[in-house]
């Protein structure tokens, strides 16, 4: 991991991203020790609108708590990754949601059908959030599974903690796949 580590979540307002990032800062900061910032920026409808969720992750004290150029990018939809991934590093790493993002920039990325694994891991497109969430970390290691799984389970609703805890093992296994293959 360079230190620190921007991470940028984006997708349709109702998709997840910003929780998501949420747990994600929480499993590098409360079960990781390391340093965490996470913020987020909605458009102005309640559901629908693009979403945006960052994350900065660092083994130091963060200086600057947003993500000027993301290392990591993860579009749920095809207006997340038309907007983002200019903001993406020279080199870094392009996740996409293949069951809505059709249109793919010219530059190294994955292409996962995300929400499609979600639902047949969970039987919810609901849980995409997490499946893209298991797939970040199963990538980057930016954070153990352990702490993933213990935040997941501290922030996941009453009564869906294995639900999303089946999501988050589909994304980790997806992550093995592409690594493997």
């Amino acid at each position: 991991m360079t230190s620190p580590y921007g991470i940028e979540m984006a997708g349709e307002g109702g998709q997840g991203v910003v929780l998501a990032a949420v747990i994600l800062a929480e499993a590098a900061a409360t079960f990781d020790g390391k340093q965490a910032a996470q913020s987020a920026s909605y458009g102005p409808e309640a559901r629908g609108g693009l979403t945006k969720s960052e994350v900065v992750i660092s083994e130091q004290e963060i200086d600057y708590p947003t993500v000027v150029q993301a290392d990591l990018l993860l579009a749920m939809n095809q207006e997340a990754c038309d907007k983002y991934v200019a903001q993406l590093k020279q080199g870094g790493l392009l996740l996409v949601d293949s069951t809505y993002v059709q249109r793919l920039p010219p530059r190294p990325l994955y292409a996962v059908p995300i929400t499609r694994l979600a639902e047949e891991a969970t039987g919810r497109a609901m849980t995409a959030n997490v499946v893209a969430l298991g797939i970040i970390v199963g990538l980057t290691g930016i954070v153990s599974q352990r702490a993933v799984e213990s935040a997941l389970a501290a922030r996941a609703p009453k009564g869906t903690q294995e639900v999303n805890l089946k999501a988050l093992h589909a994304g980790l296994q997806a992550a093995r796949a592409l690594v493997d293959a």
